[in-house]
């Protein structure tokens, strides 16, 4: 028997930038949890010997971010639904026989900021998701099946946005292509190109933003984001970053860990206060 708390963390690269040990180390005082979370910086071709190393030395859980989510499907040796529908995962669970167990909590996560904090529905609406990685993967399932009028992908390598949406079509009207070609009037635009990440705005057409009446971005910041300040010069009033997300989708995660559901709206006000020029009325 050991006495250490039980050890979760989050891997990715970059993961410097990484809010979720601070989310955590919330939830867990929230909710009397004995644990701790750290960042677990991994390069790009030892994923699966870091992983392997942290499950060995007595790790719990893992969250995934980019640009692991792909391979960490691959990795685990049980998926769930949604995960293997997405093709991705976020969540990594050694379950007690010590199988490792992938979920997706990202398309939850996302649409329990919009529908729930920013009262932003999707049925009847026409959605423009920009990129086409692993978190495009986990969300446009949960987003079709919330009956979107029509949902486009689009991103700067177009086969890969085509390839997305040719494994979702038995569940809505969803097709893709590339930047370039982007029409106009979007109700709801959800950047999800990581461009952001360092600070640069992804190469955008305005026709991509023109007349859309509410912008998504699934990157956040302390101040707006690059994307969001473009909506913005192009008139879209309403706007919000992508914190909200990573609370709600980190909330399940823990669910999955823990059995017990914390309270994210006040940690979202605790971590992320609306800085000037955000619009939380998505």
């Amino acid at each position: 028997m050991t006495d250490e708390p039980d050890r979760y963390a989050v891997i990715g690269n970059p993961v410097d930038h990484s809010r979720s040990p601070a989310i955590h180390a919330m939830f867990a005082e929230q909710t009397g949890q004995r644990m701790t979370y750290t960042r677990l910086p991994a390069a790009e071709d030892a994923f699966t010997a870091t992983v392997e190393r942290f499950f060995a030395d007595g790790g719990r859980g893992l969250n995934v971010t980019l640009p692991f989510k792909q391979a960490a499907a691959a990795y685990a040796a049980t998926l769930s639904a949604r995960a293997e529908r997405a093709g991705a995962v976020n969540t990594l669970i050694r379950c007690d026989d010590g199988r490792i167990h992938g979920d997706n909590t990202d398309g939850v996560g996302l649409l329990r900021d919009l529908t729930g904090r920013l009262s932003t529905p999707i049925e009847g609406r026409r959605v423009l998701v920009l990129g086409a990685g692993g978190a495009v993967r986990g969300v446009v399932p949960v987003l079709l099946e919330q009956g979107p009028k029509h949902l486009y992908i689009a991103n700067r390598t177009a086969e890969r946005a085509e390839a997305i949406a040719a494994d979702f079509t038995d569940l809505g009207p969803v097709d893709a292509g590339g930047l370039a070609g982007i029409g106009g009037g979007w109700d709801l635009v959800i950047n999800a190109i990581s461009a952001g990440l360092a600070g640069r705005m992804p190469d955008l057409p305005a026709a991509a933003i023109a007349g859309a009446t509410a912008a998504y971005d699934m990157i956040y910041a302390d101040a707006p984001t690059p994307f969001l300040r473009w909506a913005e010069r192009h008139g879209v009033a309403r706007r919000c970053d992508g914190f909200g997300m990573l609370v709600e989708q980190a909330a399940e995660s823990f669910h999955l860990w823990r059995g017990v559901r914390p309270d994210t709206r006040a940690v979202i006000a605790a971590l992320h206060p609306a800085p000037q020029g955000r619009d939380d009325t998505v």
